[in-house]
């Protein structure tokens, strides 16, 4: 993998109007944004959103990613949105983040299935870890290192840390993907990029607003 993965976790935020407001500020950048063959642009709304942000994508460089999916298949899994359904709007999802191992107590075995049920139905996995000794399912090639010190907090984790993590997860498979998440913004973003173990960045709350996270894609290299 030689782009740069630029992803947006808007997390649970914007509402339908809120999203359509993201969206016209965002592709007010599109053509500007299209000339960065070297960086892949995901982003992650809710699911509420995912129809209207496929839709305002179709056609563009522009992926999506889902942030959660069902560790079941298709069935009686009431409220669940399983895999198959995903993959009709986005061709990324998130697994694994640690505000969702945190807060809804997601185990190894409950990852392991979400993982699997993403690959089952052509979905392409970003798996985040904690640290160099989280479990990575078989299957997973992007990697998102996020430090749950870093998380919303405002104070990321040091470039030369970051990449340290990274080169560990690549000696242990030379295929991974290394992102880096956790307070990225568009002042620091080129500097967990300039070491060259980490291969993109996972944003979380400075993509909220979509300006922001223009300048993040601008200055990524």
């Amino acid at each position: 993998m030689n782009k740069v993965f630029i992803v947006a976790n808007l997390k649970s935020y914007k509402n339908e109007q809120e999203g359509k407001a993201w969206l016209e500020e965002f592709t007010k950048h599109k053509e500007e944004l299209d000339r960065y063959g070297d960086r892949e642009v995901i982003i992650a709304p809710p699911f509420t959103l995912l129809p209207s942000f496929a839709s305002a994508f179709s056609g563009t460089k522009v992926m999506l990613a889902s942030q959660n999916l069902s560790p079941f298949d298709e069935g009686a899994y009431t409220g669940e949105v399983n895999a198959k359904q995903v993959k009709d709007f986005a061709n990324y999802v998130i697994i694994g983040h640690s505000e969702r191992r945190n807060y809804f107590k997601e185990s190894e075995e409950m990852l392991y299935e979400k993982t699997y049920q993403a690959i089952k139905y052509g979905l392409t996995p970003i798996f985040c870890v904690q640290a160099e000794q989280t479990i990575v399912p078989e299957g997973v090639r992007i990697i998102a290192y996020e430090p749950t010190f870093a998380i919303g907090s405002g104070h990321p984790d040091t470039p030369e840390s970051a990449n340290t993590v990274a080169q560990g997860f690549m000696e242990k498979n030379k295929n991974y993907c290394v992102l880096y998440g956790g307070s990225v913004n568009e002042t620091n973003v080129r500097s967990f990029l300039a070491e060259g173990k980490i291969k993109g960045v996972l944003v979380g709350s400075e993509s909220l607003n979509p300006q922001q996270f223009v300048q993040i894609i601008q200055n990524a290299l």
